[in-house]
């Protein structure tokens, strides 16, 4: 599986360079991440680029072509966290989205933090902070070494924001789908800057939805995806078919209008617009020290979810973010100057093509169903040991409640032997690994992502991989298999 450029060594070391060398450094460095976009989308979608977009950082800046991930699993967050720090989950500790709270015994997400409170609106949606970041970003070592410099991290994902802006920004942004605005926590301040309140008050995303989102092209020049019309594809609110036009006024209801826009690439218009906003009104690398403005866009990895890489869904979207990037780069060279700021543009993880499309056309791939295999897991480890020792299966990762385990006196390391040679003989598996291996051995490079992605105290017990072009899922419905994730240590695109 290939990112656009994987910063866990080489672009990480690039912009060390540019921030800490004695000269030639940057005004600005402007770091995008592109949730969830494929390598090939450079080229598939090229024709029908701008020159000013995708085209032009390939052009004029340097495209690195054979970089590869060196952990699994892939998703937001722990893409976000290594592309910042410069390491993988077994040190920064983002080891998934999600884990399972060994002393809650429930799932929290990764930038969850409930001693903090919502800043900009009087939703929850704003009790998260890096708290959970175990290492430092490039962006907290910019804060420390030079205390005058800014950072400004921005996305449409809390997690998109908040890992890239480190424990030391001065000003993290992600949306709140209750108010439709852009909200931050106390973490951070304890009110809004007046220009993220004026920003919000032109209330975009609700204007935003009072448009349709049709392709950008006659549909019929969309001949690098799939048919308009596919059963692969889930349907949006008040759709009966996954096809254009959106008529978005239409198919959004008062409660669900601002998670229906962030499932249209109208939001990444909208943060294109925010990260323009913050720009000027922080003054953006005219501050007499490098800055660094962390822009994620996230809704190319809601729509790519929701419809697949093969869709035109998806390639309308790319389209359109071509534009965005050549407006953001326009307004750059405007207010700095060309070769007076650094850009990078990558993706915190890829996607799998959808599992029943590969089904259908005879290729490698599939499901794995895990509701009722767990279940059985369950009950042959009560049988075996006496005890319900399985608290949970979240992300192929299987967590044994170890205080519970310590309590019958159990030994650690046969129950999760045992409960590896009962996953082993599941559907679509192809490794499993216990927390000693993981911890003490060493095995080839799928074991070594694996290894890379594991921390003893988020991590589970027992992880599992799937063969190639497999997507876990809890049970098998229609709606199961429609749509597509990411996860997988090698994907197809």
């Amino acid at each position: 599986m290939k990112s656009i450029l994987t910063l866990n060594t080489v672009l990480f070391s690039i912009l060390s360079t540019a921030l800490f060398s004695q000269s030639d450094t940057p005004k600005l460095v402007v770091g995008i991440v592109v949730d969830q976009m494929c390598y090939e989308y450079l080229y598939r979608f090229q024709d029908q680029y701008t020159e000013g977009g995708f085209k032009r950082l390939m052009n004029e800046g340097t495209n690195c072509r054979t970089t590869h991930y060196n952990y699994v699993p892939t998703y937001t967050g722990p893409g976000h966290a290594s592309i910042y720090t410069g390491t993988t989950p077994s040190n920064h500790g983002i080891v998934a989205n999600d884990w399972i709270d060994r002393i809650t015994k429930t799932a929290v997400n990764c930038v969850e933090d409930k001693l903090v409170q919502t800043v900009g609106s009087d939703s929850k949606k704003g009790e998260f902070s890096p708290v959970r970041l175990k290492v430092n970003t490039i962006t907290d070592q910019l804060k420390l070494e030079r205390p005058g410099a800014k950072v400004i991290s921005m996305s449409i994902k809390n997690r998109g924001a908040i890992l890239p802006g480190g424990h030391m920004s001065n000003g993290t942004y992600w949306f709140d789908s209750k108010s439709g605005d852009f909200i931050t926590s106390t973490f951070y301040t304890t009110e809004l800057p007046k220009w993220v309140t004026d920003f919000n008050k032109k209330d975009l995303p609700e204007k935003s939805m009072k448009q349709v989102w049709n392709t950008l092209h006659p549909i019929e020049q969309y001949v690098q995806s799939g048919p308009d019309n596919s059963p692969y594809e889930h349907l949006l609110p008040g759709k009966t078919e996954p096809v254009f036009p959106y008529d978005l006024p239409k198919i959004s209801t008062k409660e669900n209008v601002y998670d229906v826009f962030t499932c249209t690439p109208f939001a990444n218009t909208f943060l294109t617009d925010f990260a323009i906003q913050a720009l000027h009104a922080e003054k953006m690398g005219q501050n007499g020290s490098t800055d660094i403005l962390c822009i994620s866009y996230s809704s190319t990895d809601i729509i790519g979810h929701e419809f697949g890489p093969q869709s035109k869904e998806i390639q309308d979207t790319y389209l359109r973010l071509d534009r965005e990037l050549e407006r953001l780069l326009n307004e750059l060279d405007r207010t700095l100057g060309k070769g007076s700021y650094t850009l990078f543009l990558t993706a915190d993880h890829a996607v799998v093509p959808v599992p029943q499309l590969l089904i259908d056309k005879k290729l490698a791939g599939g499901y794995v169903f895990l509701s009722e295999s767990v279940k059985q897991l369950k009950t042959a480890v009560m049988d075996k040991f006496g005890a319900a020792l399985i608290m949970e299966e979240e992300n192929l990762n299987i967590y044994i409640d170890r205080g519970l385990m310590r309590e019958h006196q159990l030994n650690y390391d046969e129950v999760c032997r045992f409960v590896k040679e009962h996953i082993r003989e599941w559907n679509g598996v192809k490794n499993v690994y216990t927390s000693s291996e993981l911890q003490t051995g060493s095995g080839d490079k799928w074991f070594e992502m694996v290894r890379s992605g594991y921390h003893y105290k988020e991590s589970g017990d027992v992880i599992f991989t799937l063969e190639s072009g497999y997507l876990p899922k809890s049970k098998d419905t229609d709606k199961a298999r429609k749509g597509t994730s990411h996860g997988s240590p090698y994907l197809l695109i």
